[in-house]
């Protein structure tokens, strides 16, 4: 399973600011999904790992489709 920041719409997000203000913390809201984890050779980790490390980021391989 993967999981990323939400893309909510405008009430969605409404709705979150006003509870983040009654609760008086910030919320994220995230949204997940199932994906198939491509299967890589180490040669190719290592190359996502090394632009992961360049860029400061994650990076996750998945199958399309």
């Amino acid at each position: 399973m993967i999981c990323s920041f939400s893309n909510l719409t405008d009430q969605e997000l409404k709705a979150i600011q006003e509870l983040e203000g009654s609760l008086k913390t910030s919320l994220l809201a995230f949204s997940c999904q199932n994906l198939k984890i491509s299967d890589l050779s180490q040669e190719d980790l290592s190359r996502i790992q090394e632009l992961e490390t360049r860029m400061g980021i994650s990076l996750v391989a998945v199958d399309a489709g």
